[in-house]
């Protein structure tokens, strides 16, 4: 299928797959059109040899989440946010968390709305110092949604999660990675180049351990400890059996670097 709102490209030789957010005069905001086309395109990188995911947006914001535009506010007829959500916006983070690779996001300017939440549903975010990271839901009368108040008291704490959720304000990017909410704040010009670079080591990782990783620190949240060794037990013994784990052990003991081939 050809995309009108976003971009996708799978470099064959890194096995890593870019996915462009791509309406940068609407600062890469959501309509209904683009969640079908970024399905889209997230299954067709699943079906693909794509072993790393890079989300990001096009012009000078990474995304400001639902496009107003594509609602109804007709009285009697106004749209329905709940089915909105439902049938889009939680497909799509769900989606995001359960790819069978790691997915990073690169941030490239603002992300606000579910746009920033979007980002935080992703594995590792990566984001210009420039860039920052708005609950604006308040700002219409409205609570965060895309996962908003599951990442952020997690990642924050509850104290900074409400302050952020009920004022609204701008968090900058360098000020989100000393709150532990993103992994790394870069310089502009060195995105791109940290996103692909950080997406071609994770590539030739060993992925089912890295997903499995994943799956076990998420878990942990709703876990007793006894649950949580309990599931360590049987992610270790599934990758024990893997090739990868084979693969890891004999490249030690021959003293060369490993060759994962994400199985």
């Amino acid at each position: 299928m050809s995309y009108e709102a976003i971009r996708v490209e799978l470099d064959a030789s890194t096995h890593v797959a870019t996915l462009t957010l791509n309406r940068p005069d609407k600062l890469n905001s959501f309509t209904r059109a683009m969640h079908r086309e970024v399905a889209s395109a997230l299954d067709k990188v699943e079906g693909a040899n794509a072993r790393a995911l890079i989300l990001t947006g096009a012009g000078r914001a990474f995304c400001a989440g639902q496009d107003l535009a594509d609602l109804d506010f007709t009285p009697g007829a106004m749209t329905d946010l709940g089915a909105l959500i439902e049938e889009h916006f939680n497909p799509l983070v769900k989606k995001l968390q359960s790819l069978p690779m790691p997915v990073i996001a690169a941030v490239n300017g603002t992300a606000a709305g579910a746009g920033a939440n979007l980002a935080l549903a992703c594995d590792i975010v990566l984001a210009t110092k420039s860039a920052s990271f708005i609950q604006a839901f308040v700002k219409i009368g409205l609570v965060p949604d895309s996962g908003g108040t599951w990442f952020l008291p997690q990642r924050v704490g509850m104290a900074r999660a409400l302050g952020l959720a009920i004022t609204g304000e701008r968090l900058g990017a360098e000020k989100a990675e000393s709150w532990g909410l993103i992994w790394q704040a870069v310089d502009d010009a060195d995105l791109p180049s940290a996103a692909t670079h950080l997406a071609t080591q994770l590539a030739q990782q060993p992925t089912r351990a890295i997903v499995a990783t994943r799956q076990a620190m998420r878990q942990s949240v709703t876990h007793t400890l006894e649950q949580q060794l309990d599931l360590e037990r049987d992610l270790q013994r599934d990758l024990g059996n893997s090739h990868d784990y084979m693969e890891g052990v004999q490249a030690f003991m021959e003293k060369r670097a490993p060759r994962f081939q994400g199985r």
